[in-house]
């Protein structure tokens, strides 16, 4: 397992460039409603977004439904920095935690809702069956994980439109990602009821969202 944290933009350089570049090209605000809206918030839910790079996911969920305690990990101490400003600024409160996907400093079986945006494809394979199963372990019994991020690329076209973000972020952990595998590294994480809820069409590809539970039983442990 390599437990190297990869920041936004692969490059710390490029990090206070993440958010209007992901504005411009990746249909974000959209994307991040369509999150919202499939993370069915309600009453004084504990949600975490792992990954959260300079916040905007997480002080949108944190407006969206103000009794829920939002939490918010990343590992890059910097674009943390940027995310409590923002949070500040948008006056909602979340709390923001340094750490990686793979070993989050978090209390387990403690969130009702788990979130990750454009995260897992910056990990190596072993990384990212590590995040899945530290998710898993976030979770209530009954918790629901929320995963947006590259998917199945099912025409020519949007595997060519994929090329870009691999030069960027790698070829060997972004491969998983354009053949579809996710929904099997979730089901062997231990996750149940797992599904691709959406595709968006982007420049750089198809991206998917997938929907999971963590068992009630026993089997989540």
């Amino acid at each position: 397992m390599q437990n190297k944290y990869v920041p936004a933009l692969r490059f710390h350089a490029l990090t206070r460039l993440y958010d209007p570049l992901v504005r411009i090209t990746l249909k974000d605000a959209k994307l991040k409603s369509l999150l919202v809206s499939h993370l069915e918030l309600g009453g004084a839910m504990r949600v975490v977004d792992i990954g959260c790079g300079p916040g905007t996911l997480a002080i949108q969920i944190a407006r969206a439904c103000p009794s829920a305690r939002v939490f918010a990990l990343d590992g890059d101490p910097d674009i943390l920095a940027l995310a409590r400003e923002k949070a500040v600024a948008a006056g909602v409160e979340v709390t923001f935690v340094e750490g990686l996907a793979m070993a989050p400093p978090l209390e387990a079986a403690t969130f009702d809702r788990v979130v990750t945006s454009l995260v897992l494809h910056h990990l190596a394979r072993a990384d990212k069956r590590a995040a899945l199963r530290a998710m898993l372990q976030l979770l209530r019994p009954g918790g629901r994980l929320l995963v947006a991020d590259w998917g199945e690329a099912r025409s020519l076209l949007m595997r060519a439109a994929f090329l870009s973000v691999q030069i960027l972020d790698g070829f060997a952990n972004t491969r998983d990602h354009v053949s579809g595998r996710l929904p099997e590294f979730l089901k062997d994480a231990g996750f149940e009821k797992v599904e691709e809820i959406h595709r968006e069409r982007t420049v750089y590809g198809i991206v998917s969202f997938y929907a999971a539970v963590r068992p009630q039983g026993p089997e989540a442990s």
